[in-house]
């Protein structure tokens, strides 16, 4: 039985780094891989979906593996904070290395499960079946989209280690990353008539941009339109929609970027927990994002649970200051590093968006 490491190192460079990750997660001693295998496929569910916020290195007991077993019914399974869609990764890795049916057969119902909880306008909520609010609607907001539509182009261009899934399984793979992407353009948001970026979540039947939690505010995304703008790099032979969809999200980044400031976590013995979170000038400091930007000013937003915007981090209470993301170097690579080797295989036609 090769090591899940030497599987990883014989995948194509397209699937690689995210299987180089999956490496972080379980230890590559062979004998050491089936427990936690086994803790992967016990929280499958009937759906063929997985629950998020599991520790997925955990070994079971005896009792345990009974509990899950009466929970496999559980309306619990999402595509939030990476789940569902990093269980299949893991799974078709381990089968990759070792060959055993069980895992080939777990990962291909949760590639069931993601392409039967494609929504018609092809995009996915957060949580299904069965979510309420804000995880009914089409969400971007941590990834969970882009995940699911990254692991589906990896089925569809039948990468390693997924040359196991059948060739109609393929297919639908592909049919739901076209419609993705479809889903992907029509919910970008217009900026004073051009493509900028997306919100965390948008509207399941109008594709607007709507609120997630109380402080998720419906607003323009400095984060999460990050990983949407990567994935729509991936597409081969783009066309014209969706090199000025790239090409406007670049030019928006450009616009929001903040400079000549940094985020520090201080010592302030006052506060809950003796820190606190502040943004002090630092005229050297490299770029920084927002992670909402206002529907229309372009400026940035904050906001405590009582969902009521502010113009300053420092505005809002020490519990969501220090809680959340809410400034970083999102888009940094992908404007200095992604954007370029793009824009030399591509030669966009939208090239005269950008400044």
């Amino acid at each position: 039985m090769r090591c899940l490491r030497e599987a990883k190192i014989e995948s194509r460079s397209g699937v690689k780094r995210t299987l180089l990750i999956i490496v972080g997660l379980w230890s590559c001693a062979c004998a050491e891989d089936a427990p936690v295998l086994e803790t992967v496929l016990a929280y499958q569910r009937h759906s063929g979906g997985w629950p998020k916020n599991y520790d997925r290195k955990r070994i079971l007991t005896t009792n345990e593996h009974r509990q899950l077993q009466k929970q496999r019914a559980e309306a619990d399974t999402t595509i939030d904070n990476g789940a569902t869609y990093t269980e299949i990764r893991l799974l078709a890795a381990a089968f990759d290395a070792s060959g055993e049916p069980k895992l080939k057969f777990a990962a291909l119902r949760g590639i069931d499960y993601l392409l039967k909880g494609q929504l018609d306008n092809g995009g996915w909520p957060q949580k299904f079946p069965g979510g309420r609010g804000y995880a009914r609607e089409v969400t971007f907001n941590d990834n969970a989209m882009v995940g699911v539509m990254n692991l589906l182009k990896d089925i569809a261009d039948n990468n390693v280690p997924f040359d196991f899934v059948p060739s109609s399984v393929r297919g639908r793979s592909a049919s739901a990353v076209k419609r993705g992407i479809s889903c992907v353009l029509k919910s970008q948001i217009l900026v004073d008539g051009a493509p900028a970026s997306w919100c965390a979540q948008h509207d399941r039947h109008t594709l607007a941009p709507c609120r997630g939690r109380s402080y998720e505010l419906p607003s323009l995304s400095g984060s999460e339109s990050v990983g949407i703008v990567r994935f729509l790099m991936r597409v081969e032979k783009p066309d014209l929609a969706v090199k000025q969809s790239i090409e406007g999200a670049v030019a928006w980044f450009k616009r929001v970027e903040l400079t000549g400031i940094r985020v520090e976590r201080k010592v302030e013995e006052s506060q809950p927990g003796g820190f606190d979170t502040v943004v002090v000038r630092d005229l050297g400091a490299p770029p920084l994002w927002a992670r909402f930007y206002d529907l229309h000013t372009n400026k940035p937003i904050f906001s405590g649970r009582d969902g009521v915007p502010r113009a300053s981090l420092a505005e809002i209470p020490h519990e969501r200051r220090n809680g959340y993301s809410w400034l970083g170097p999102y888009a940094r690579v992908l404007l200095d590093e992604d954007w370029p080797r793009w824009r030399k295989r591509n030669r966009p036609e939208a090239s005269r968006l950008v400044k």
